[in-house]
């Protein structure tokens, strides 16, 4: 696992030089503290920063071909380059490391850009053809990993997170306002758009050509849903092999490995098919939260340890922990994102760092299986609105009336739908129909930045894929747009950021993508049966997962941010939302803000909206306010992290 950039220009007497790369790798040294490299040659740059996993001695990077004609810098891990390599050598490539890394570069000398459709893994590389002069860049399938773009009209910079980007002097910090609002929509920023205006994520399942400053963009895998007429009894045979294999081949690591264990599943499922694949003695880090308030996770996490036999670990975290951290957050996240669970994250990561270099996580199986609730809950109510037909209306009359005497979250959720097509709706799992802008009209926005907002191009990137499945069936429709959304801008987003920021490297099993292809191969009844979510993954793990934990209500690692923001950090909201110089951006009203903090205060119910304001706030101080004090003094703190750790 690494961190990689570069920068080419389009001019070819142009010369990129050496103390530029360094200072774009500076900014991500976090990805990569063991080593660190430079290939330079006229308008090409590239940049490395290396964490060891594999191939200790002599894997490091930017790493080139036989004849130099190719260079590549590599963020990842390709699970299958053992057979790859062997397929490679039978066709007398030479090789000088035992790494994955060169596995590629041997391929894209064999078969081109076609070469990633033979990777089995997560990654984002960079390889430039010295004798072309072209640069061919590839993400994962998944979009496991990271890979942000500039493109102006001299060059093409490339970085595994936008600070490196950013280092280059010729790029400047600038909000894009027109995502403004689809952030507020989703609490992410699902598309190829980010909030900087003049940078771009590369697409997963995409690779990029760039040549003589033409840029062209090709998709090599999409996720299709196609149901096949396999018994139940015989995708439980399979699918249990594919969890057998993608954990042993994650498993492989020339470092010790550990689990994130959440109590749930997913993660618990991970360590139980890790037995007996490692020659390391297994362990497990779990978190918990000193407010007495919310579900403890540990207890359930303790039970998987001691039924698998790994040696665990565990903390607590506070709300003083919490609000400590959010600086850093926005700084190590780039994007606004509204995902309070990546601060439990970077914590346990954190506790993890001290023993391995690698966790493994169950992140995933919701979206390839269909395990939240949400996916149970709109295939009833679709149910329901075919069986109503034109007595949805008065359906939904009966149970607003019956909202106001129960006050059911559940029924204020999904009264409002009845009549409601579903496209219009179901924009994703993180979105509500009852977000800012249709809660107030013009929501929070002020008068003078409404004008900024276009409704359809923020729903566009969801709109999109909706309309490419309208065959698929309603289950698969939603998984659809969740993997490549949700899944994709927002947990992988998180989940790279906040472990990488701690020098470690997560790996997603689940997210095989044959597990995924499978997955959406299974009848909709194989996943979603009844009130039963995740039907066969459950199915097959109940002789191998605790009872316990399979048959507990999905938890979803909570953070108990809700009652914090308003009471522990109640002080912090207010002087983050309602002061002067929140007031001077110009994109809210002040006096609708003030509505919506005090009512979340006094009642709740407002807290991702309140959550999502306050970090787009830091996000303007730390990237837009300061961004060259920020940036110095984040890596101030970051050698002296790394200093600190190479002295013990």
């Amino acid at each position: 696992m690494c961190g990689i950039c570069g920068k080419l220009a389009f001019d070819r007497d142009a010369v990129v030089g050496a103390p530029l790369v360094r200072t774009m790798l500076r900014t991500i040294r976090h990805r990569g503290p063991d080593a660190d490299g430079v290939y330079c040659c006229g308008p090409i740059g590239l940049g490395h920063q290396r964490l060891s996993i594999i191939d200790l001695s002599t894997g490091q990077q930017p790493l080139d071909n036989e004849d130099g004609s190719l260079w590549i810098v590599f963020n990842g891990e390709i699970y299958n380059y053992q057979e790859l390599r062997r397929e490679l050598i039978a066709r007398q490539h030479v090789f000088k490391t035992h790494s994955d890394t060169e596995v590629i570069v041997h391929l894209y000398e064999e078969y081109g850009p076609e070469c990633v459709k033979k990777l089995r893994g997560m990654f984002a590389f960079a390889i430039w053809d010295n004798r072309n002069k072209e640069l061919f860049i590839a993400r994962d399938r998944i979009g496991i990993k990271p890979l942000y773009y500039h493109v102006s009209d001299k060059a093409f910079i490339f970085g595994s997170e936008i600070k490196a980007i950013l280092a280059d002097p010729d790029v400047h910090a600038q909000i894009e306002p027109s995502v403004l609002d689809r952030f507020l929509t989703f609490f992410y920023i699902p598309g190829e758009e980010t909030l900087f205006s003049n940078i771009s994520k590369l697409a997963p399942g995409s690779y990029m050509l760039v040549k003589d400053g033409r840029i062209t963009v090709h998709q090599y895998w999409n996720l299709t849903f196609a149901p096949s007429d396999i018994s139940l009894a015989e995708a439980e045979e399979r699918l249990v092999e594919l969890l057998e294999e993608s954990v042993r081949l994650h498993m492989i690591a020339d470092v010790p490995v550990g689990f994130l264990l959440s109590g749930g599943v997913d993660s618990t499922a991970m360590l139980s098919f890790a037995v007996g694949k490692s020659d390391h003695l297994l362990s497990s880090y779990t978190l918990g939260f000193s407010d007495n308030g919310i579900a403890d996770e540990r207890s359930y996490a303790r039970t998987a340890a001691l039924r698998y036999g790994s040696q665990h670990h565990e903390m607590t975290i506070n709300a003083d922990d919490f609000v400590d951290f959010l600086p850093q957050y926005v700084w190590h996240m780039e994007d606004p994102v509204c995902e309070p669970p990546a601060v439990a994250l970077f914590y346990v990561s954190k506790l993890a760092a001290q023993h391995v270099k690698v966790l493994i996580s169950g992140e995933g199986g919701d979206e390839a299986f269909a395990g939240y609730p949400n996916y149970r809950s709109m295939l009833w109510l679709e149910r329901l609105k075919r069986v109503c037909g034109p007595l949805s209306g008065p359906l939904q009359s009966l149970l607003s009336v019956a909202n106001q005497a129960t006050r059911s979250a559940g029924i204020a959720r999904y009264s409002p739908l009845l009549t409601v097509p579903f496209e219009s709706y179901y924009y994703s799992r993180t979105s509500s129909p009852f977000h800012l802008f249709n809660r107030h009209g013009n929501g929070v926005y002020s008068s003078d930045f409404i004008r900024h907002v276009d409704k359809e191009y923020s729903l566009r990137p969801v709109h999109e894929l909706l309309h490419s499945t309208t065959n698929s069936g309603l289950l698969n429709r939603m998984l659809y747009v969740d993997t490549k959304t949700w899944l994709a801008d927002d947990l992988l987003l998180k989940a790279d950021k906040m472990t990488m920021a701690n020098s470690v490297e997560l790996r997603v099993p689940l997210l095989d993508h044959y597990i995924l292809e499978f997955a959406a191969s299974l009848p909709a009844n194989y996943k979603v049966r009844r009130m039963t979510t995740k039907y066969i993954l459950k199915k097959v793990l109940a002789g191998k997962v605790p009872h316990e934990i399979i048959r507990r209500k999905k938890a979803g690692f909570p953070v108990p941010y809700e009652s914090w923001l308003r009471k522990e950090m109640k002080g912090w909201v207010r002087d983050i939302l309602l002061d002067s110089k929140s007031a001077q951006r110009g994109y809210f009203d002040h006096r609708s803000i003030e509505r919506l903090v005090s009512q979340n205060e006094q009642h709740g119910g407002y807290s991702k909206e309140v959550f999502s304001l306050a970090m787009l706030e830091l996000w303007h101080r730390v990237f837009l306010d300061g961004a060259a004090a920020a940036a110095k003094s984040h890596l101030e703190l970051e050698l002296q992290r790394v200093s600190r750790a190479s002295s013990n």
